[in-house]
């Protein structure tokens, strides 16, 4: 597979294919972070459909023969500043460039938006994603929202 095979389209989140890569998402997480559990059986994944509705954010999926292997969101925080969520990549597409592919979607969505800056949250386990944020011109920033003092929270930026 390359990732000129990918096809990334606008999803409905409450979608089958992305309720199932958001689920396996979050089993990832719960594996890498299982210290988490308590928040995530909370709100710690949290994404709704008002964050990714027209105007607000989008929710995407990569495909690759019409099936869906990447996910990834935008939404608007405020006015100027929209945050990423629940990007995702299947284990057995990795490495093909299909995460980068996917950010620069989220990206465009952002500007598209009226966004000035875009940032995300991490995690120290994920040496993959802070390295992809990383060659895609993002650098650590000060922690934000509900869990902006978690320590297993790394907080990324970059002026759009």
């Amino acid at each position: 597979m390359s990732v000129e095979t990918i096809e990334i389209r606008r999803a409905e989140i409450l979608s089958t294919a992305a309720q199932n890569l958001i689920l396996a998402l979050e089993s990832e997480m719960l594996k890498l972070y299982p210290e988490d559990a308590e928040d995530a059986a909370t709100d710690h994944f949290t994404l709704g459909a008002d964050d990714v509705a027209v105007g607000r954010g989008a929710f995407m999926i990569g495909y690759t023969a019409n099936t869906p292997v990447a996910c990834g969101a935008i939404r608007l925080l405020n006015p100027e500043t929209a945050e990423i969520k629940r990007m995702y990549v299947v284990p057995q597409a990795r490495g093909q460039g299909i995460a980068g592919r996917l950010l620069d979607v989220l990206e465009s969505e952002a500007r598209h938006l009226g966004a000035r800056e875009i940032v995300l949250e991490t995690g120290p386990r994920q040496p993959e994603a802070i390295s992809l944020y990383s060659r895609a011109g993002f650098v650590e920033i000060e922690g934000f929202g509900k869990f902006k003092d978690h320590p297993l929270s790394y907080f990324m930026g970059k002026e759009l």
